[in-house]
């Protein structure tokens, strides 16, 4: 991965976290994080 393409990645995950946050909150945003740390936990469990 190029560092362009890395920055074309970042800034457009960035952007949709704001518009998620703008359109619907920052509820989702908390749920899905808790949910990505029980998952990395669970992944790390297997490894």
């Amino acid at each position: 991965m190029t560092n362009r393409i890395a920055v074309y990645l970042g800034a457009f995950l960035i952007g949709m976290i704001l518009l998620d946050i703008l359109v619907f909150g920052t509820e989702h945003i908390v749920f899905l994080t808790k949910k990505l740390l029980e998952l990395i936990e669970w992944m790390a469990f297997w490894r």
